[in-house]
């Protein structure tokens, strides 16, 4: 059976660099050629610190992100997981990336990379959870 993570931290970005750790520890456990593994750390950490920065404190905070990682069908399957308030960062339209720096608004650059590193990106709120499946391209 090809190898699996399954990982739950608080909510700090303390705890994503423990997250990244794990992460690496899995691509070289999975044989994960190393742009895929690259990425796969890439889009992780972005969910992951997105919980850390802007869901882990004020009223309705997330008290924990869980993380699991899976290979399926040519395919790398990261699902992040957190109890804050519901928040699809999905909603936000694309940055307009040919504005001027000081036209743009502020934010979304993360999840805008994200979108172009992985094959599908999708949200969903269920049980008082937010949940983004990320799906990336196996073989780099």
């Amino acid at each position: 059976m090809p190898p699996a993570l399954d990982i739950t931290i608080p909510p700090d970005t303390e705890a994503v660099a423990r997250l990244l750790d794990a992460l690496e520890a899995f691509a070289e456990e999975a044989e994960l050629p190393p742009k895929v593994a690259h990425r796969l750390a890439v889009v992780v950490e972005e969910l992951a610190a997105n919980v850390a920065m802007h869901g882990g404190s004020g009223p309705g905070a997330a008290t924990f992100v869980a993380v699991t990682v899976r290979q399926q069908d040519g395919a790398v399957i990261a699902s992040i997981e957190d109890d804050g308030r519901a928040f699809d960062p999905l909603s936000r339209a694309a940055p307009d990336t040919e504005a001027a720096l000081e036209d743009r608004d502020v934010g979304g650059l993360g999840v805008h990379f994200v979108r172009q590193m992985t094959r599908s990106l999708d949200y969903s709120r269920a049980d008082g959870r937010n949940r983004l499946v990320a799906v990336l391209d196996a073989s780099g």
